[in-house]
């Protein structure tokens, strides 16, 4: 075992006989948008993100799917099935099988096994003081999806957001084997302050944010304002509050913005402050998506995170 119950890392990391490290990790959860192909896209970009933020390279994948069979009609579960099928395709991987209950509520995602060589292997913990901290992926998909229950945002507006989560963290992986990258964590259930903290934590080290390089979804500013807000991330916020120094001009809404439950996020990657601008220019390029160094990594400090 390499990568354990032990680390906080974004995989279960195994090394076999011949040296080859196995790379796997699952989740699924409930629709966050309305269209059923969508929310597959989604659940499946979602899923495979663990393995791409450790530098690996998926080979193949089971879905795990909940679904009241007798409730909605199977048009709709064939529907998520196909969304997770493309982007299973567009990842280059096949879905060989996996398992279905009767549920409630319908829930779906993916077990995804990958591999990479030992010597490629990138972790949250070797983030060093002087690292440059990119994210590759903007924020606020946490505050988006709670508008879309509520019918609160407009068809644009869910475009933008879905199109955002649909994207692969496979070009911003692939980049990361040709910088010095010293760590790489995913963005996902507890948003960019829970999984900054536990590579600070792990890698022994601190980090300074400066809010204005932080990029959000449209609309997701007009959104916390008005309080429309999900309980994951009101729960990210007060789990980092006595870490996190925010700075005494920060409204409520912006520290909700910081800390809100992201879905299928980006990668938060540490590396040189030297190469910070290219990584981040390239990965911008191939993905379409916004991309910039948010802060940088400091010696420990008493707070873990500052935001300026």
């Amino acid at each position: 075992m390499i990568v354990g119950f032990n680390e906080s890392d974004d995989a279960a990391v195994v090394r076999l006989e011949d040296g080859t490290l196995v790379v796997q990790t699952v989740d699924f959860f409930t629709p966050i948008v309305n269209d059923p192909y969508q929310f597959g896209q989604i659940a499946a970009a979602n899923s495979l993100s663990d393995i791409y933020a450790m530098g690996a390279i998926p080979r193949f994948a089971l879905n795990i799917v909940g679904f009241p069979i007798k409730e909605l009609p199977r048009e709709i579960l064939t529907e998520i099935l196909r969304g997770g099928s493309d982007k299973a395709k567009e990842a280059g991987i096949p879905i060989v099988g996996g398992h279905s209950i009767n549920d409630k509520e319908p829930k779906y995602g993916l077990v995804v096994t990958g591999e990479i060589a030992e010597n490629k292997l990138i972790k949250n913990s070797g983030a060093e003081a002087g690292d440059a901290l990119v994210l590759t992926k903007p924020l606020g998909t946490g505050i988006i999806s709670t508008a879309i229950k509520r019918d609160l945002v407009s068809d644009n507006l869910i475009n933008n957001a879905v199109k955002c989560m649909e994207t692969l963290n496979e070009a911003a992986s692939k980049l990361m084997h040709h910088f010095d990258v010293h760590a790489a964590t995913d963005v996902t259930g507890f948003g960019l302050l829970g999984h900054l903290s536990e590579m600070c934590k792990s890698s022994s080290v601190s980090a300074e944010i400066n809010f204005d390089q932080l990029e959000f979804l449209e609309g997701v500013f007009e959104l916390a304002n008005d309080g429309i807000i999900p309980g994951g991330s009101n729960r990210n916020l007060e789990y980092v509050s006595t870490f996190v120094s925010f700075s005494k001009t920060f409204t409520d809404a912006q520290k909700l913005m910081t800390a809100d439950a992201q879905t299928s996020g980006g990668l938060l990657v540490a590396l040189p402050q030297s190469q910070a601008e290219e990584f981040a220019n390239q990965c911008a390029k191939s993905t379409g998506l916004p991309v910039q160094q948010i802060g940088v990594f400091t010696r420990s400090a008493e707070k873990i995170i500052t935001i300026s």
